[in-house]
């Protein structure tokens, strides 16, 4: 018999009588998860490799009243600019050495399961900025399997995004009469809708000096200046205000109320905003039993005010400052979670603020939110890159949430907390040690 080879296994163990053990699976590389630049990318997305890459890229694209609208704040933007930094007062702790091959994104929120522990949040008027907007940040959520919440500043009739989209939510401004509030309601219900939110924190008008400085204002006043604004960024006159205009006719705000209100661009119309200054949770008591789906209160920025949420009939709050566009120098939404948190007892609790990457999202989850919200930033991808611009940042988004759950050696965004961070900056407030002091130490 010929001798066997010492360096190979035979059939049954090694040739000195040791048994193997069966070959390991050997598992996809996880490269590919991450890989969210490639051929298929389009060409213009391509440079494109984080959020805040967005916002340059819009810049170019949009005309500069336009871009001023998303981009701005009001007055000092005190509260935008701390919706981004507070998030570098903290720092993680990651574990390591833990097998995290199986973690999932997976979410549920409101009983429903989502892909991800993000959305996207409401945002005015994205007909303006992209093409059919409403429906391009409806449809690329659609896919990747997030919630959106559509705007009730919107240029596209609600009923159209709820038929694209049936687990689309609505943001309403209330009007200042029972007997309207009661008809959108009634209009919200018949779209389909199945989560009302009831933005609260518009008591007046912000003072957004930004929107003067750019020449914004709705209705948009049409004239030389707004003319050219629009001819030096070509490809938005043709590929969203003209194609719109031909195959649409004039966009008008179509959901603040329950009928058709001011049109985008007109000399002599002026927008019907409503006194909104003498409502109060009587109000919301009224929506509360007229309504019989899922009721959000967005706005929120205090215990308080999320206690009584809570007692009224609330379902869920979001906590936000509304991008920083109303009371300068309000607390930001992240600052506000803790505190909110304590208080909401066992509600839902949302936000939305200044999140632009994984990092912030995962930061969110762990100062006590149970999802996030994301704006600006869908808008920017919106304006450049339409549906497909869409779907690459929440792909980026999505990445980076992914890749930092390995870091921390979790298995899924929801077992983050408290004890996953440590403030590195600035100064803790009551609500965020007794939350520290609440929070398990990570295993």
């Amino acid at each position: 018999m010929p001798e066997s080879d010492p360096a190979r296994p035979e059939e049954n163990g090694m040739a000195d009588g040791t048994p193997t053990q069966p070959a390991a699976p050997v598992p996809p590389p996880a490269q590919s998860v991450y890989r969210t630049v490639s051929k298929n990318t389009p060409r213009a997305l391509r440079p494109i490799l984080a959020l805040d890459d967005f916002e340059d890229a819009a810049r170019r694209r949009l005309p500069r009243p336009l871009f001023g609208y998303i981009a701005g704040a009001v007055e000092t933007n005190a509260s935008r600019t701390d919706n981004r930094t507070v998030f570098g007062e903290w720092a993680f702790k990651p574990n390591y050495l833990i097998d995290v091959s199986r973690r999932s994104m997976k979410t549920t929120l409101f009983g429903e399961e989502f892909k991800a522990p993000f959305g996207i949040a409401p945002m005015g008027i994205s007909a303006i900025m992209a093409y059919r907007g409403d429906l391009v940040l409806a449809r690329a959520a659609r896919e990747a399997g997030l919630p959106m919440i559509m705007s009730g500043s919107s240029l596209i009739r609600m009923e159209e995004v709820a038929q694209e989209y049936p687990r689309a939510w609505f943001q309403a401004y209330l009007p200042g009469e029972p007997a309207r509030i009661e008809a959108l309601v009634d209009r919200v219900a018949k779209a389909g809708f199945g989560t009302l939110l009831l933005t609260v924190d518009t008591t007046t008008l912000g003072n957004r000096e930004n929107n003067v400085r750019t020449g914004f204002s709705t209705p948009l006043k049409p004239g030389l200046r707004l003319a050219w604004d629009g001819a030096i960024r070509p490809h938005w006159l043709w590929n969203t205000l003209f194609r719109t205009l031909r195959h649409h006719g004039m966009p008008h705000f179509e959901n603040s109320y329950a009928t058709r209100g001011a049109p985008i661009i007109a000399r002599h119309v002026e927008r019907d905003f409503g006194a909104r200054d003498h409502l109060n949770w009587s109000h919301f008591a009224q929506i509360r039993r007229q309504w019989k789906g899922r009721l959000v209160v967005k706005g929120i920025l205090t215990g308080h005010d999320a206690r009584r949420a809570a007692e009224e009939g609330a379902d869920g709050v979001v906590v936000s400052n509304h991008g920083g566009r109303q009371l300068d120098g309000a607390i930001s939404a992240f600052r506000a979670l803790p505190e909110v948190k304590a208080s909401a007892g066992g509600m839902t609790v949302m936000m939305d603020g200044g999140v632009r990457r994984g990092t912030d999202v995962l930061k969110a989850l762990a100062m006590g939110a149970d999802f996030v919200f994301v704006g600006r930033p869908f808008l920017y991808a919106a304006a450049v890159g339409g549906e497909a611009g869409v779907r690459h940042g929440i792909e980026l988004l999505s990445s980076e949430v992914n890749r930092n759950v390995a870091f921390l050696g979790l298995q899924s965004p929801r077992e983050i907390g408290m004890g996953h961070l440590v403030r590195v900056a600035g100064v803790p407030t009551p609500a965020e040690m007794a939350a520290a002091l609440r929070g398990a130490a990570p295993a």
